[in-house]
Order: structure tokens, then sequence, then C-alpha cells
């Protein structure tokens, strides 16, 4: 599975984080698009829209595990995808590789 280090990425690599709703809702990048894991394969219509035609897709979950599937998934499809190697982890670590993950305001109750 080809991967890229949170280092090598730069800003305006299209992200998608596959964490669940309460991972995101902790911090995530700038810009990444949301669709958990679980929710993947029936949300997949949502990815084909917002990726940047022939461009790199570059998955993103907490560790690097959930991201790694995600990614195989969308290389077996025909698209050019990488996973983050260390996941979000690393990129906190790292201080946001590009974009630092933005806390998200509390749901509306």
């Amino acid at each position: 599975m080809p991967t890229v280090r949170v280092a090598d990425l730069k800003d305006g690599d299209f992200l998608l984080d596959v964490r669940e709703d309460d991972e995101w809702k902790a911090g995530h990048a700038a810009g990444a698009l949301h669709i958990p894991i679980s929710e993947f394969v029936a949300r997949y219509g949502e990815l084909t829209e917002a990726a940047p035609q022939d461009g790199r897709v570059h998955v993103i979950c907490r560790s690097g595990g959930r991201s790694a599937q995600v990614a195989m998934y969308l290389a077996q499809q025909g698209v050019d995808a990488v996973n983050v190697d260390g996941g979000m982890q690393v990129w906190e670590a790292a201080g946001g590789g590009g974009a630092a993950p933005q806390p998200q305001p509390p749901d509306p109750e």
C-alpha cells in the first residue's frame, strides 16, 4: 500500500478523514473531507464528487490502520490513493503538516 509521511503533505493536498464522528469532533485537519469508515461504502459518491479529477486522495485516520484499508479499497477502484502514515497521532505531534487539526464546536442540542 502506498504511503506518504505527514511531513510530505502540502497545503492543497486532498485529505480524506475516515475516523468516526467523535474523533472528528475532537479535532481534524482544516479542509479535510470527513467520511467515517463505517459509512464509507454507502457514501462513496461524496468522495467521487469532492476529490480532484486525476488527483491523489490522501487518506487519514487516527493511527493509519483504517485509512490503509480505505486507501487499498480506493486503489482497487482505480483511484490514486495513499495512506497517511501514522495518521492524526503523527499529524498532531508534527504540528499539522500544513494545516493543524481544528477543534469543532460542540453540536447544537
